[in-house]
């Protein structure tokens, strides 16, 4: 963003003269929060100032983040007296360790027009609020930015952890150097160097990620271009004596529509990644018949080559476990929290597998005979319902969830899978009877699969909304505008997790089918 010459209105002068500088950060864990004001702190008083730090902490798993408040001033001589907590309308800088934490921050009055100099990096982290929408609850990111310039007097907003993470340093480090760079603070760029260096740690990473983003504070450089989500490109390794059988359904994803072919490649290779290769060509077949039902523009066909390759690869124990235990997943989480060669990952997993899903994890008829019994649940409740934490970085811990992993070849015989596949058959066949009427409304019931994903409670609210969704399809067929209510229903059942705005347009239809 433009980075506009600073303006600072701070508070009243004292008695001779010395001017209160009010500084916020808000951080959550693993930003370096604490680091950051520890830095500031020695800077002011490198620079001869007084200076105060305190901090409020926040509630974990994103709910909240810490806020953490420095004041400085002028050494004069005479001890200051220095406030706590930040106030509304009092705040000369912000700083703001991810996007949305710098819309709070403008939202709770802290970032004032013609005072307030706003740091801000621009990635993202996605707050629980967010994550617990069952659709896409992802906030509008152009909306805060914009917003952020109309608040601030100054806005230095840019990708600082992408900065951070090329540099080999963590987020504190470039937020320094953004703070250093933007001249709110009326110190050298030296002092902020001598004190990193002084810090003992990590130095040379923290120096080059406080380099990076004092150039782009400064307009020097450029900053990093942001980046979207990156789709997940799966990858494949077939053995060999299975090369003939895969090359075949390859062949068969080739002669499907052109529109279509990408979508059911991508879903070709998930489930059979997810099972195996005859799973492959259950997923073709079902495909296939959309294909034959359909024609152009075949957005039938597309709708069946992506929910059918979700609905086929449902989530379950065997599933967790298997991502769990890959070694990219242990890649992933490696790069995530930047483990160096010399250092150790001690990664633990959470588990609290209750009786439903123990029991759909047995053979068919083991697991209903199991669910039938009373007995059994309330021993299974009483002994083994509880959570369990399993270090997977440990043989024993990884071993455990390797031989759940390791029963895929019998999921086929499960309790889970059979009441999975009951259901997927249902559904698809009939999406499949709509179509020979209705292909736009057969693609919104085939779209409708969106609302089942988890498993556990997750799962039994996801089918709870599909099936009050589903409870309005005799009411909408034969309407000219059945496809469009079908997909306000979803929509409104994916945006409000109680299903207030479902229950709603339920009752809508339910009045004009009367």
């Amino acid at each position: 963003m433009t980075i506009q010459a600073p303006i600072i209105a701070r508070r009243s002068p004292g008695p001779q003269g010395e001017k209160i500088i009010t500084l916020a950060a808000l951080a959550v864990g693993g930003q370096g929060g604490g680091v950051l004001t520890n830095w500031i702190i020695d800077v002011a008083e490198a620079n001869g100032y007084h200076a105060q730090s305190t901090s409020v902490a926040g509630v974990a798993q994103r709910t909240g983040a810490t806020v953490y408040y420095v004041e400085m001033c002028k050494d004069t001589g005479r001890m200051p007296v220095f406030a706590l907590s930040p106030s509304e309308g009092d705040v000369d800088i912000m700083i703001a360790a991810e996007l949305m934490e710098a819309g709070r921050a403008v939202m709770r009055g802290f970032v004032t027009p013609g005072r307030t100099t706003l740091i801000a990096s621009t990635h993202r982290i996605a707050a629980v609020s967010e994550k617990v929408v069952p659709g896409d609850g992802r906030a509008d990111a152009s909306q805060v930015i914009d917003a952020l310039g109309l608040a601030a007097d100054q806005v230095v907003a840019f990708d600082m952890e992408t900065l951070a993470a090329k540099a080999g340093s963590v987020i504190s480090s470039s937020l320094f150097g953004a703070l250093a760079g933007s001249g709110a603070l009326p110190f050298p760029r030296d002092s902020y160097e001598a004190v990193i260096r002084k810090s003992g740690k990590g130095v040379d990473a923290s120096l080059r990620a406080f380099g990076l983003a004092y150039d782009c504070a400064k307009g020097d450089a450029a900053p990093p271009a942001t980046e979207g989500v990156k789709p997940h490109i799966r990858t494949l390794s077939v053995p060999a004596r299975l090369q003939a059988a895969w090359h075949a359904l390859e062949a068969r994803v080739d002669r499907l529509p052109a529109q279509a072919q990408e979508i059911a490649g991508l879903g070709l290779k998930k489930v059979v990644d997810y099972q195996d290769i005859a799973y492959g060509g259950q997923y073709l077949d079902m495909v296939e018949r959309a294909a034959k039902a359909d024609a152009a523009p075949f957005d039938l066909t597309q709708a069946a080559a992506k929910y059918a390759a979700n609905a086929l690869s449902y989530d379950d124990i065997l599933r967790v476990a298997d991502l769990k235990t890959r070694a990219s997943r242990h890649q992933r989480v490696r790069d995530e929290v930047r483990v160096k060669d010399d250092q150790l990952l001690q990664l633990t997993e959470y588990f609290h597998p209750r009786f439903e899903e123990f029991t759909t994890t047995l053979p068919a008829r083991l697991g209903a005979w199991l669910q039938q019994n009373r007995r059994a649940e309330a021993f299974y409740t009483r002994r083994l319902d509880r959570g369990r934490r399993i270090r997977t970085d440990s043989l024993m811990g990884f071993g455990m969830l390797w031989v759940v992993s390791a029963l895929r070849p019998w999921r086929r015989s499960l309790l889970r899978h059979q009441t999975e596949m009951a259901h997927v058959t249902a559904w698809f066949d009939q999406a499949m009877d709509i179509a020979a009427t209705d292909r736009a409304l057969a693609a919104e019931v085939l779209a409708n699969r969106r609302l089942i994903k988890g498993y556990s409670d997750t799962h039994a609210r996801g089918l709870s909304k599909f099936d009050r969704v589903m409870s309005a399809l005799p009411m909408l067929r034969g309407r000219p505008d059945a496809a469009d209510w079908m997909r306000r229903l979803r929509m409104a059942a994916l945006a409000d997790e109680k299903g207030n705005g479902l229950d709603g347009a339920l009752k809508t239809i339910e009045s004009f089918a009367a």
